[in-house]
């Protein structure tokens, strides 16, 4: 059963996950989030230091801060990609998001196959405003077709190495289980999304309709980002949210 942990410093709650980001993340009564992408993705210190612009421009605490999609040059190695979350987390450590012991934010981090960033860069974020009476509102964070807390993704990836329709679909179905499981634990289901998001180069359709339109999951249509997941050997990743405002910046 996953575990859902308030966090009323930052005005959400969150499904605990790993050391790297949170399952997902729901606003407590009288917040909403709002979701703010970058028109061009922006280089980690960077745009850690235009987030907290924007947050304190909202007066809110850092620690509002709830969710990210990140951008990086290629699919990491399992001992990169832990010497990059080392240092991601520091960040989120300094503005409280640990203060329950546990990292608070959800996150996605894929790979643009064609004209990648030239180093991990924000896509867009998300905070926690302050608004009574507000809709629920929520974001899953990414998932790629391996079970998280494992010391390696390598030695438990669904389908691993096969790239064929059926594998595909296999991973598909694993992906799309995992979404249902984070938003089941938040309080929502796929009728309340208003966007999913998949990140793959692999053809969709043998699967599209059965596996992904059918069971409710492109309620508001479905955004396919030509990236790969994060890690080597991954090759399907989805997540999805359902927020009322979204905000584009230069």
């Amino acid at each position: 059963m996953a575990e859902v942990v308030s966090f009323a410093d930052g005005g959400f709650k969150f499904v605990k996950g790993v050391s790297q980001y949170s399952a997902g993340v729901a606003a407590l009564p009288g917040y909403v989030l709002e979701r703010y992408r970058f028109a061009k993705p922006v280089p980690l210190a960077e745009g850690f230091k235009r987030i907290e612009g924007i947050i304190k421009g909202a007066g809110r605490p850092l620690s509002a801060f709830a969710a990210c999609e990140l951008r990086s040059p290629a699919p990491f190695t399992e001992a990169g990609f832990a010497a990059f979350n080392a240092i991601y987390i520091e960040t989120l450590k300094q503005w409280g998001l640990f203060a329950t012991g546990h990292n608070a934010v959800a996150r996605s981090n894929v790979c643009p196959e064609i004209a990648p960033p030239a180093e991990p860069s924000f896509h867009a974020f998300t905070i926690a405003k302050a608004s009574p009476g507000a809709p629920a509102t929520f974001v899953v964070a990414g998932s790629g077709e391996a079970p998280e807390g494992f010391a390696t993704y390598r030695d438990h990836i669904i389908a691993r190495g096969d790239t064929s329709p059926a594998g595909l679909k296999e991973k598909a179905r694993f992906v799309l289980g995992e979404m249902e499981r984070r938003m089941g634990a938040l309080g929502f289901a796929w009728r309340d999304t208003t966007a999913t998001q998949v990140y793959t180069v692999h053809d969709l359709h043998p699967f599209l309709a059965d596996e992904i339109v059918r069971r409710g999951a492109s309620a508001a249509g479905l955004t396919w980002h030509f990236n790969r997941p994060p890690v080597q050997e991954l090759e399907y990743e989805m997540d999805c949210r359902g927020v009322r405002t979204e905000h584009v910046i230069d």
